[in-house]
């Protein structure tokens, strides 16, 4: 199962959720930013080759239907609400990517 986590501009929220779920086998993960000066800028060939699309709020979903509309039928889009309050890595910001995740996929142990 793919993966693709997106937030504004992939330094924090977005990148600790790769690195957190691209320890489980089971997972392929990618991320991203919506922003122009994000670290990687989200583009139709991330949507494309997502099952899942893990947004970390209601602008990153607006501004992704906005751009990539035909890209995004069929696709699994989850917005996480979680707020730009975290550094990258942030215990806190991992257990709340977890805990909301894992409402649509398994975590493993």
């Amino acid at each position: 199962m793919k993966l693709l986590f997106v937030c504004s501009r992939n330094k924090w929220r977005s990148l600790t959720a790769e690195k957190i779920f691209e320890q489980f086998n089971i997972y392929e993960v990618k991320s991203a930013g919506t922003e122009e000066g994000a670290r990687i800028k989200v583009n139709a060939g991330h949507i494309g080759w997502a099952d899942w699309i893990f947004v970390m709020e209601k602008k990153h979903e607006r501004r992704l239907n906005e751009k990539y509309r035909q890209e995004l039928i069929g696709k699994q889009i989850v917005r996480l609400d979680i707020p730009d309050d975290y550094g990258f890595m942030d215990e806190e910001l991992i257990e709340i990517l977890k805990s909301r995740v894992s409402d649509y996929m398994e975590i493993p142990e």
